[in-house]
């Protein structure tokens, strides 16, 4: 009897399936198909190749893919290449309270390459893929200005408290933070600009609005310590970056290929203003699909002219973690990672690490979230290229994941605080 095998049937969606087919004729030919449909109805499916061993077996833990949408051994390679029907959509959980993503698995005979209703798989197992643990609490924030959803894990705490943010899309992303909930952590999804009563557009950055949400999470009775964290990409890391260097409530900082130097809008803390480096907008680059590459548009932020856009990091008094994706094709993150490291350096500052990932994009997101390339943004006409190959960017995934739950807990955790 054919059979196929994917536990376990619920999970976090940072964790890894283990996949396994018996029942088959020796060195049987045969596909296997992910897909899964998201809130939005919007398909994303993936496939490959395998050919079972002397026992009528394949386990993707050890079997190679022959073909499909990756080769090689990669356990989790039907899940990290996830491609969507209709092109530049990316894959982002929505409600992680509710409902999880559902994953089907289908085994098909041979190679099926084309897809019609009347295919028949040989097999089939549906996955649940949750972005909360059982007894995670989620807490709306529309407290004095600040926006965002507070994750709580279960148990009495004290958690060490941290705030994650994304970048330049706007709105309230929350996936990251209820998975650092589900690990322990007081978690604050924050929106800043795009949500409710917000700006629509980010006219400016007023780290007065950050340091109100990081005052509110250290004040929360379940949070302990006497700092808080941040989580970041993109846009956020640079808002980030700023966090540590001016605000004394930050004790580690997470700042996933951002720049060293404040971009696009003017940064504002009290009577402190810093002005954005120029962007050279003619320095975009079209790729033969009509995708923008933005990777070259920024200014020389060694050029003296843009001293004053620099963050000055060297008054950061936590500790800072850059994670880099060497092929990133929005920021030219990691030279401005090593430029930050080297300033550190000058000043004699040791409390920084660099972890670089060649091959890595720049959505660099949990461990089992598909590898995107390019995706549609709300404010561009094109998509957006994001860089890196499938491969080398789901290790980068992998690894740095471990890194940062690390790298939190290590910096964050005081004594008394619960540990998952």
């Amino acid at each position: 009897m054919i059979r196929l095998t994917v536990t376990p049937k619920k999970s976090l969606a940072d964790e890894p399936l283990k996949i396994q087919v018996s029942g088959l004729p020796p060195s049987q030919l045969v596909t296997l198909q992910a897909s899964l449909t998201n809130e939005k109805g919007l398909l994303f499916s993936s496939r490959a190749f395998y050919c079972s061993d002397k026992a009528g077996e394949v386990d993707l833990e050890q079997a190679a893919a022959t073909g499909g949408d990756y080769t090689g051994v990669q356990p989790m390679g039907l899940l990290q290449c996830l491609k969507p029907e209709k092109p530049f959509h990316r894959l982002m959980k929505q409600d992680v309270m509710q409902s999880p993503f559902r994953v089907r698995l289908d085994l098909f005979d041979s190679i099926h390459l084309f897809s019609s209703p009347h295919d028949q798989p040989l097999a089939s197992q549906t996955v649940e893929r949750w972005y909360v643990a059982p007894g995670v609490q989620r807490i709306q924030i529309r407290g004095n200005r600040v926006r965002g959803a507070l994750f709580l894990p279960s148990g009495e705490g004290p958690f060490p408290g941290l705030i994650d943010l994304f970048g330049g899309i706007g709105g309230l992303i929350e996936f990251r933070a209820s998975l650092l909930a589900s690990r322990g952590f007081a978690a604050l999804a924050l929106a800043y600009f795009a949500y409710e009563d917000l700006p629509s557009f980010l006219g400016e950055v007023d780290l007065e609005y950050f340091e109100e949400a990081a005052k509110m999470l250290l004040s929360h009775p379940k949070v302990g310590g006497a700092g808080v964290g941040v989580v970041a990409i993109c846009k956020g890391a640079e808002i980030a970056l700023a966090m540590a260097t001016f605000l004394p409530q930050i004790a580690a900082t997470v700042c996933i290929n951002g720049p060293n130097a404040i971009l696009g809008c003017e940064l504002r803390y009290r009577d402190l203003r810093i002005s954005p480096m120029p962007c050279k907008l003619e320095y975009v680059q079209f790729t033969p699909l009509r995708m923008l590459s933005f990777a070259s548009v920024i200014g020389d932020t060694q050029a003296e002219a843009n001293q004053g856009s620099i963050i000055p990091i060297e008054k950061a008094q936590g500790q800072i973690l850059f994670i880099v994706g060497e092929s990133d094709e929005n920021y030219n993150s990691k030279a401005y990672a090593e430029e930050a490291m080297e300033r550190m350096r000058r000043h004699g500052r040791t409390h920084c690490t660099l972890l670089s990932y060649p091959g890595a994009g720049h959505l660099i997101e949990p461990p089992g979230s598909p590898f995107c390339p390019c995706s549609w943004s709300p404010f561009f006409i094109f998509p957006l290229m994001w860089g890196g190959e499938a491969q080398p960017h789901a290790a980068a995934q992998e690894h740095s994941w471990r890194e940062i739950q690390r790298f939190l807990w290590q910096h964050l955790c005081p004594t008394g605080c619960s540990k998952l």
